[in-house]
This record gives structure tokens, sequence and C-alpha cells, in this order.
């Protein structure tokens, strides 16, 4: 994982990314979001979790935005857009990100038990993986975790 860094601004698209957090929350999901974003910012694509609504184990918030973003630019590949999301992936999604060759992952939380990326089986490292994106984690890190912990504390 990348530092941010103190000098940058923030990306924007990261706000909305929580957003789609709080909806899933709302909803009853595991509250994550994700946006994918071009390099100008302009959203491709956002939804948050959907796993319980659409009883499907793979609609994960990345999952779902991968697939709306390939819908709207009609391909396979999303090289140069970049993905917004407010935990970090598992090794599904990072799969996914890498197979869709997605240019930047910007992540908040870090995921210590399920995380792909910087933690578990950090997928971008891995010899057989094909793409790797630039990772930047620990965006918002505070309210995305704080989000997590207020959603599990409620189901304890």
């Amino acid at each position: 994982m990348k530092d941010f860094g103190q000098n940058r601004p923030e990306p924007q698209p990261m706000a909305i990314a929580l957003e789609e957090a709080n909806l899933a929350f709302d909803r009853g999901e595991v509250p994550v979001g994700a946006v994918i974003a071009d390099a100008d910012g302009k959203i491709v694509a956002r939804d948050g979790n959907r796993t319980l609504e659409l009883k499907d184990p793979t609609a994960h918030a990345e999952m779902l935005v991968i697939r709306a973003a390939c819908k709207s630019v009609a391909s396979e590949r999303l090289g140069g857009l970049d993905l917004y999301v407010t935990l970090e992936p598992c090794p599904m999604c990072a799969s996914a990100i890498s197979f869709a060759r997605i240019r930047r992952v910007y992540y908040g939380a870090l995921d210590e038990k399920s995380g792909g990326v910087d933690h578990g089986p950090r997928i971008f490292a891995q010899g057989s993986c094909h793409h790797a994106p630039e990772v930047y984690g620990g965006i918002r890190e505070s309210e995305s975790a704080a989000l997590l912990r207020r959603f599990f504390r409620a189901r304890r």
C-alpha cells in the first residue's frame, strides 16, 4: 500500500463511496460502498453491498461497480479508471480488479481478517497476478471503520 500523503487532496469519489456504504447499512447489508471513476473524478459506476438483497455471495460493492462500469464502457477492461472502496477488497474482489485492469485502487478501512490486498493472500503481489493496480489505503479510514464497527456491534 502506498501512503496517500498529507499534501494530496482527498479524492471526491471516496465521499460518494461512503454515501453508498451508508445506504448499504440502511438496507441491512455490510456497509461497504464503491465507486469507479475516470481520472477527472467523473463517476462511471457506484453501488454498495447487496449480497442479502440479491441472494448472491458475489454481490460485493466492488463486483457490482466493476460489472456496471464494464457495461458503461462496453469493455471487460477498465484501464484508465480508478476504484474507490470503503474497505480493503477481499481476495475475490482483488482478483476481479486485476482482471479488469483497473488503474488505481483507493480504499478506506484495513481488513486484517478478510482483506486480499494488503492482508491475507495479497493478490496483487502474487506471481500469477496479471495486473497490479496502484493501491492507496487509509482514505477516510476512521469513518469507514466506524461505520463497520457500528454495523457489527448492533448484530452481536
